[in-house]
């Protein structure tokens, strides 16, 4: 095929979008579309390729894959390489063993079946995972394996013309497929091929179905292609269910720019989009992993220094490992001769080792071992249901003899975190807790989560009739009270008038502060004088938080050479911070005769509020204390129990 050079300007306008995008969404909120244009231009090239070879009766299934793995996996398997050397030094023990398992899928082409079940491509945490763009790769070999043995087993029972109304045919039910499934199962669609099949077959149909257009004329095409890219660029963002029927957009648009075939088009045969174009494949490698570099490292306004950065070693990836000529192979027997494979098995082999043993756990200091072992939340007694999961309305675990029942503890994913504080002092095999705990969901009559409201509200009805079973039975409330008026925490930030909480407690969503916090006042005394009057009843003030994961904070510290690292903050700020809630919880417990456990009273002295004790976290992460952590609590409960 003769070298395109609109095809690879077009790479260009796909690779900048896609950067920008990574570095700041703000700037191209719809950027993650430029994934969606190499898949088109994929199919086109993948779907000529064959043809190409079916025509003439030369095409080898063999020398097919041959050289596709020596296009993609070499730069790729250098960047995972460089990745490993990293995280050898620079990566905590819990950090490292999922790069490894990262390292290990994205070489074997699966890394977009364990990022499906892990989280959502926008959900929070995408930047502590050092290798997530490889799904899009993942997708294509995958794609790249299936296509042409589905296209020689096609040939024996349809000619070239039925194929090709065939390609047709399928790409639109793969379509309407895609956009079905992302209404139904929105993780699944984005990473999957079933989904982004349609996206490369529409590459094909490119190929089968060239317009033969005057040079008058392909401009025009083109322009109505770049207007269509540009626009999915702008009007569509993280929030748009993707890749739904608004896919459409940046593919039609590649495939507009495509059929055109403007050689000389000053939107893509132009000098840096012409480099860039070139270099595009070893930019997209090396990008998300300079992005990740700067959140680690927290540094402000990376994109200054990112960009330059991706550019550079993109066009070094390009120059010294994808134009390296790889020995030309004929047959099935020559497989073992294929070095980008021994490349990929050796380095993902090597990275199966480092997830298998924790990260050779043993070259740790052991002080970065004890910082980091505590954000795995190793609670033996586990009993809180996950946010979003709508199979359990409510879930009753026991702990210890639950034929006598000593306490019944009810609250959100802080409850969770400090009751095995209560727990430890019992005689459990003669004595035993109940606790009825639910993600993001206090024990407030009315509250409503804005992201799921119905769950916690129907939920603190059935806590509240469960309660009543337990009569006589001390019953203990904790919460993250603060943050379901003021959002999630940041000690250096007091939020005062943010009316968009998370919870809210009445018809309207969004309150005033001052109305949100009469309503919850309202509302907890409510609860808590609703509680059966023969139990005693507990509320606990909220925990102090620290606004950073305090032991991967302390890991990271440590593994860049830190000393003495010191993550408490001020009291004043916890007071501060947490003043109308603390006075609202106080009102109401005397009210409803209930006592007041204030964790500040331990966590908080001499004007500090502690993160960690001689350099062990009691924090899992920000807010959560850990087991070590929770402990400190138990004399709070030993009064009374």
């Amino acid at each position: 095929m003769t070298f395109r050079y609109d095809i690879n300007g077009l790479r260009a306008i796909a690779v900048i979008a896609v950067v920008l995008f990574h570095f700041n969404p703000l700037w191209v909120p719809g950027g993650f579309a430029g994934v969606d244009v190499f898949f088109v231009i994929s199919g086109f090239l993948m779907t000529g390729i064959i043809f190409k070879g079916l025509e003439n009766n030369s095409f080898s299934l063999f020398k097919f894959y041959v050289a596709r793995a020596n296009r993609i996996i070499p730069a790729m398997a250098v960047l995972c390489l460089a990745m490993l050397v990293f995280g050898w030094f620079y990566l905590s023990p819990v950090d490292y063993p999922r790069l490894g398992k990262d390292v290990a899928s994205s070489l074997g082409f699966l890394s977009n079946f364990f990022y499906a079940r892990e989280f959502g491509y926008f959900e929070q945490g995408i930047h502590e995972k050092w290798l997530l763009h490889t799904w899009s790769l993942s997708v294509e070999w995958q794609f790249y394996i299936i296509f042409p043995i589905a296209l020689l087993i096609l040939k024996t029972f349809f000619s070239q013309l039925q194929l090709k109304r065939l390609l047709v045919l399928g790409t639109i039910l793969l379509f309407g497929f895609s956009v079905f499934a992302t209404a139904e199962w929105p993780r699944s669609a984005y990473y999957l091929l079933p989904t982004r099949a349609w996206e490369m077959m529409f590459g094909g149909i490119a190929y089968f179905y060239p317009l033969l257009l005057k040079d008058s004329q392909k401009k025009y095409v083109e322009w109505m292609g770049i207007a269509l890219i540009i626009s999915s660029y702008a009007l569509i963002s993280s929030s748009t269910p993707w890749p739904g029927h608004l896919a459409l957009l940046p593919v039609l648009g590649a495939y507009l720019i495509i059929i055109a075939n403007n050689r000389n088009s000053i939107f893509t045969n132009n000098p840096p989009f012409q480099w860039l174009g070139k270099w595009s494949y070893s930019i997209y490698l090396w990008h998300w992993p300079i992005v990740v570099f700067g959140h680690y490292v927290e540094v402000d306004h990376w994109w200054v220094y990112g960009i330059p950065l991706s550019i550079l070693f993109g066009y070094l990836s390009y120059t010294f490992i994808e134009r390296y000529q790889w020995q030309p192979l004929q047959e099935w027997k020559s497989v073992g001769l294929v070095k980008p494979l021994w490349m990929a098995m050796l380095i993902a082999g090597t990275a199966s080792f480092v997830y298998l043993t924790e990260g050779v756990k043993g070259h740790y200091p052991p002080a970065v071992v004890t910082a980091s072992d505590e954000q795995l939340n190793k609670n033996p007694h586990r009993c809180m249901i996950g946010q979003a999961d709508k199979t359990e309305s409510l879930k009753q675990c026991y702990i210890g003899n639950k034929d006598n029942i000593k306490a019944l503890v009810i609250g959100d994913s802080h409850a969770d975190s400090v009751t095995t504080a209560l727990t430890s002092e019992l005689d459990l095999k003669a004595e035993g807790a109940v606790t009825f705990i639910r993600a993001n969901c206090p024990f407030v009559i009315n509250a409503k989560d804005n992201r799921n409201s119905d769950i916690c509200y129907e939920e603190n009805f059935s806590r509240l009739e469960q309660a009543k079973n337990y009569a006589g039975t001390p019953i203990i409330i904790i919460s993250r009270w603060t943050a379901y008026i003021y959002g999630q925490s940041d000690p250096k930030r007091i939020r005062n008038g943010d009316n968009r909480a998370s919870m809210y407690f009445g018809e309207e969503k969004y309150m005033a502060e001052a109305q949100l916090l009469q309503e919850f006042s309202k509302n907890l005394t409510t609860t808590l004088c609703s509680l059966p009057k023969t139990s005693p009843k507990f509320i606990m003030q909220p925990v102090p938080e620290m606004g950073t994961n305090v032991p991967a904070t302390m890991t990271k510290a440590l593994l860049f050479g830190e000393e003495n690292i010191d993550l408490s903050i001020e009291d004043d700020l916890y007071f501060a911070r947490n003043s109308n809630i603390r006075r609202i919880i106080s009102d109401a417990a005397t009210t409803c005769k209930a006592v007041v456990l204030d964790p500040s009273e331990i966590l908080c002295q001499k004007g500090r509020c502690i993160a960690d004790i001689n350099g062990r976290p009691i924090y899992f992460d920000g807010d959560h204390l850990n087991e070590f952590g929770n402990k400190l609590l138990t004399p709070l409960f030993n009064k009374y129990f």
